[in-house]
């Protein structure tokens, strides 16, 4: 990942409210084995139970940072060339969390995601959500894509993986990101906008629970190998 990357990570490593809100959305679908691709600096690692868990990435700067934190249930991953450390285990659970749209061929790596799981097992994700949106920021992120719905759906039923839930995440934070991303054509995220949408969190949860958003920041999967 490149200098923009991390200092994006870093930056929503203290939003905590939005990832405590992210998290209770795939907290009910994780499973006992359960495998986190992409994990970056483990915000979501983090979180996932002790002992039960593998985080993967491709960057030797995370897998450190990774290694630190989780031992031995850590290493490098790389999802689209289907080599990892942990050679030929399975898992009922994969998360792949804004992770996707780096990847060139996002179909092949569903491909080996779905090789990856266990029978009947689950894949959660999350994916920056409508190709209108894309700007700057994602530029800048080395994003290929944003997401539509119905693609979404369409190359994970080609990975022989079901979508169980398909559903539009964040309205205020798609405002923020076309602005700064369109309009003003910003490279990073700016901790004072961070703040500010932090303290929107719980309206942002309040509005959601009751209808799901027309426009969303993200799309939330939840798939099942077939």
């Amino acid at each position: 990942m490149n200098s923009v990357d991390k200092h994006n990570l870093e930056i929503m490593k203290t939003a905590k409210g939005y990832n405590l809100w992210v998290f209770s959305k795939l907290k009910p679908y994780l499973g006992s084995q359960i495998l986190d691709v992409g994990a970056g600096i483990g915000s979501f690692t983090g979180m996932l139970p002790r002992g039960k868990s593998t985080a993967i990435d491709i960057d030797k700067f995370y897998i450190q940072k990774l290694q630190k934190k989780f031992g031995t249930n850590a290493g490098f991953g790389d999802i689209e060339k289907g080599k990892y450390f942990f050679g030929n285990k399975k898992f009922d659970t994969i998360i792949c969390l804004n992770v996707l749209e780096h990847i060139k061929d996002d179909r092949l790596a569903l491909k080996n995601i779905c090789k990856l799981l266990k029978g009947n097992g689950k894949f959660i994700a999350t994916v920056p959500a409508h190709k209108w949106a894309y700007g700057t920021m994602d530029k800048y992120l080395d994003h290929f894509r944003r997401y539509e719905k119905n693609e979404l759906i369409k190359k994970c039923k080609a990975a022989k993986l079901e979508p169980i839930i398909v559903r539009r995440l964040n309205f205020f934070g798609l405002m923020g990101w076309f602005v700064n991303g369109k309009l003003l054509r910003r490279d990073i995220i700016h901790k004072v906008q961070l703040t500010i949408f932090e303290k929107l969190v719980l309206a942002l949860v309040s509005f959601e629970k009751i209808i799901e958003p027309p426009l969303g920041l993200s799309l939330f999967l939840v798939a099942q190998k077939k």
